[in-house]
């Protein structure tokens, strides 16, 4: 019989075989092509001793799906082989994977380091939360990886950033800012939402953590909620067992979990084609006359462009944009967009704009805002699928339709 594709005697396997194989023998599975979903909320145990045994991490075996599912399982083993990481844990949402770190590897005392713009809710997290708990946080410019060292101080416990950043696309040269941290033996945590493991791997590029809503891209439907952590396996058992087990409680249904296993199967061939679509919009809105600003990694006079081209292997789905006029006219285009549906959240097939101040990042007050680089004027799209050529014609009757008024 022909070895499985996930045998050790292949050679090395691509993205997108991996992504659809890995951690999975069919033929062990009952000759199911698909993954089982098991939907039990407990374990049974052999006898009174083998559960003492696997509550005391002496014997292998699934206690409470709060801790370990065997869909969730694959699942986690196939997150890890894409991140390049040692193991995985997944969680309801992306900021349950978030919380679930931080409130594992934080105590009162103790400094985040993070770069001037994060998403709302993780802004919001850092600020209204972990403050209230006694851990300090602080906010560092990180495009000058070369100045870091000097703004890390003796309680500086973990350095947290995204790249590119929500809403403004900032890209942070990971390898440099890593590099920098280790030095000082502080642990580096990438949230590689906009990019997902197709198009950016943190990890490889010296980063201890990565974090994922992994409701965007790697679900890349719309029709789940979910999270996950990827690192080292003693990070990874700590933030399972301290922060999900039972600090969060944020555990994902099997059910998530199977969706999230088939959205891996296209994140290949998904990401390619909002990378395409993207960078033809982002070309054809840098050229408009009615736009002020256009903030696309792939577009070559753009900031962060030569360090998203060693880092990325495209650059992604995701564009902001300033209009002249500011954001009065913003909102008057979003509201003029036919094909592109006015909704938070990113990384489906169907493409979204929204507004940044006045819903994901309104938890900044306007002046923190100002403070972190999000302009009230700034317009974020997130390209989906769909026919460029429809997207393109769609936000050009917008643009025509507001400045012909």
């Amino acid at each position: 019989m022909e070895s499985p594709p996930n045998s050790p005697d292949r050679k090395p396997q691509g993205f997108t075989t991996r992504a659809i194989h890995h951690g999975y023998d069919p033929y062990a599975g009952f000759g199911s092509l698909i993954p089982p979903i098991h939907v039990s909320s407990t374990y049974a145990f052999r006898s009174a001793e083998d559960g003492g045994q696997r509550f005391a991490g002496e014997a292998p075996g699934y206690i409470y799906s709060r801790l370990a599912n065997p869909t969730n399982s694959l699942l986690e083993a196939r997150m890890a082989e894409l991140e390049g990481g040692e193991a995985a844990v997944v969680t309801g949402s992306g900021m349950g994977a978030i919380g679930s770190l931080m409130w594992s590897m934080l105590s009162p005392g103790d400094e985040i380091l993070t770069d001037m713009t994060l998403y709302g809710c993780t802004f919001a997290l850092f600020h209204h939360a972990m403050e209230k708990f006694g851990v300090q946080v602080r906010h560092v410019d990180l495009l000058d990886g070369d100045a870091l060292a000097g703004q890390i101080s003796p309680v500086t416990k973990l350095l947290f950033f995204e790249t590119p950043a929500n809403p403004n696309m900032r890209v942070i040269d990971i390898e440099a800012v890593a590099r920098a941290a280790r030095g000082h033996g502080i642990k580096t945590v990438v949230d590689n939402t906009y990019m997902s493991p197709y198009l950016q791997r943190p990890i490889e590029l010296g980063a201890d953590l990565v974090v994922h809503s992994a409701t965007k891209y790697l679900g890349g439907h719309g029709d789940l909620l979910a999270g996950v952590v990827v690192g080292s396996a003693e990070d990874i058992e700590t933030i399972r067992y301290r922060g999900v087990k039972n600090m969060t409680g944020s555990c994902l249904s099997a059910f998530d979990g199977h969706l999230l296993l088939r959205g891996l199967k296209t994140l290949g061939i998904r990401m390619e084609l909002h990378s395409d679509n993207a960078q033809v919009l982002a070309e054809f809105l840098a050229c408009h006359p009615a736009v002020q600003h256009v903030y696309y990694p792939g577009l070559p006079g753009a900031p962060g462009h030569a360090v998203a081209k060693r880092q990325m292997r495209r650059f992604g789905g995701m564009i902001a944009l300033e209009l002249k006029g500011g954001m009065q006219i913003g909102l008057r285009f979003i509201n003029s967009l036919k094909l592109f549906t006015r909704a938070v959240s990113l990384g489906d097939c169907e493409s979204l704009v929204q507004h940044p101040t006045s819903m994901t990042h309104s938890t900044y007050t306007s002046d923190e805002r100002r403070r972190h680089g999000i302009t009230d004027g700034t317009i974020r799209l997130s390209v989906g699928l769909e026919d460029v050529e429809d997207l393109k014609e769609d936000l050009e009757a917008a643009l025509d339709a507001i400045y012909a008024d």
